[in-house]
C-alpha cells in the first residue's frame, strides 16, 4: 500500500463518519420539527403543559441544528462535497433563534412562517444527506 493510498483510505473515513453524523443529526432535527409542531398543536389547544414542552423543544432544536452545522461543515471539509448544506444548515440554526424570539403574542405572524423555514430547510438537508455517496469526492490532481 503507498503512502497516498493510506492516506485516502483515512480521508475516505473520516468523510463516511462525518456523512454519518449528518445524516444522524438531519433526522434529529427533523424529529424535533416535527416534536416543535405537534407541542405547537397543544398549545393552540389551551393545553397549559405543552408551552414548556415546547420551550424545551427549542432548546433542544437549537443544539441539534447546531450540531448539524458543524456535521455538514466536517463532510464539506473531508470530502470536498457541496457548501450549500453547510449554509442551509447555518440558516436553519440561525432562524431557531429569529423564531423563538418571535414566538409570543402578537408577532405570531413571523413565527408560523419561519417554522415553516426551519420545516424545508431541515428535511432538505436530510434528504440530501441520504442521496450521498459515503465515498468522498475525487480530489483533483
Amino acid at each position: 500500500m503507498t503512502r497516498s493510498t493510506v492516506a485516502d483510505t483515512a480521508h475516505g473515513s473520516r468523510a463516511t463518519g462525518a456523512l454519518q453524523a449528518v445524516r444522524v443529526l438531519a433526522v434529529l432535527s427533523t424529529l424535533g420539527v416535527l416534536y416543535q409542531a405537534a407541542t405547537a398543536g397543544q398549545i393552540l389547544m389551551q393545553n397549559e403543559e405543552a408551552e414548556e414542552l415546547h420551550g424545551g423543544g427549542a432548546i433542544a432544536l437549537h443544539v441539534l441544528t447546531g450540531l448539524l452545522t458543524l456535521a455538514a461543515f466536517w463532510y464539506r471539509r473531508t470530502s470536498g462535497g457541496p457548501w450549500w448544506p453547510t449554509v442551509l444548515s447555518g440558516v436553519v440554526f440561525v432562524a431557531t433563534f429569529v423564531e423563538a424570539t418571535f414566538g409570543h403574542g402578537n408577532s405570531l405572524y413571523i413565527h408560523v412562517p419561519l417554522a415553516l423555514v426551519l420545516t424545508v430547510g431541515t428535511v432538505w438537508v436530510t434528504a440530501w444527506s441520504f442521496l450521498r455517496s459515503p465515498r468522498p469526492a475525487e480530489r483533483a490532481r
